[in-house]
């Protein structure tokens, strides 16, 4: 069996999960992601462990009335990983597995605060509503200050996030208006195993996380 064969055979396995229960049009569109994440992997695009993640969201969007797009090209050569859309209004939906390469070995939690922020900041430009999505065990840290009104934010908060993305970013670099206008609506849990993702409010999870960080 090829690393194609396998890749589809672990799709059509999760898919089967995912369409129980389901609307025909619920399940013809998942279908329909699902054979463009294989013709992506054909063209060494995406991974396994990424494309699952993005196929448990889209089930959560599309049955809440959303027309789901995967790896969808933006402006400035930004591709997303989910783009959905009702009505009027859209959603870009950026998956995080919490992978650092081995490069920053020795700075995975500077990297990745300012992997994150960079994200959301280049991103939620691009849709009316931003969200990340990440698994269950992944404890995912962004600034707080993503999830306030802009109008809301300190000087020194939008400081620190610029320091903290020229780190890594800088080409081109974050400007403090494109910082002071981004902002996270939504955080998605996607539980791969149980073939689920559940919304959780951007401050009601940093609370957590911190909460979680603390106790530790």
């Amino acid at each position: 069996m090829t690393k194609t064969d396998e890749f589809e055979e672990d799709l059509n396995l999760l898919l089967s999960k995912l369409i129980l229960d389901t609307s025909e049009g619920t399940v013809k569109q998942l279908t329909q992601l699902k054979d463009h994440l294989v013709q992506l992997h054909n063209e060494n695009i995406v991974k396994i462990n990424h494309s699952v993640m993005e196929l448990v969201c889209a089930k959560n969007l599309v049955e809440k009335g959303y027309e789901v797009q995967i790896e969808h090209p933006l402006e400035d050569g930004l591709t997303c990983d989910l783009y959905a859309t009702k009505g009027d209004g859209s959603l870009i939906v950026e998956i995080e597995t919490g992978f650092v390469p081995p490069e920053h070995a020795l700075d995975p939690q500077n990297y990745i605060e300012a992997r994150i922020a960079s994200k959301i900041i280049r991103y939620s430009y691009h849709a009316g509503k931003f969200a990340l999505g990440m698994p269950p065990h992944y404890l995912l840290q962004f600034p707080v200050a993503f999830s306030q009104p802009p109008g809301t934010r300190k000087t020194e908060d939008l400081k620190e996030i610029k320091t903290l993305c020229d780190l890594y970013y800088q080409n081109p670099p974050v400007t403090l208006e494109e910082i002071k206008n981004a902002r996270i609506h939504v955080i998605y849990i996607i539980d791969v195993d149980e073939a689920a993702a559940r919304e959780v409010e951007p401050k009601t999870y940093s609370r957590r996380v911190e909460s979680c960080l603390i106790s530790a």
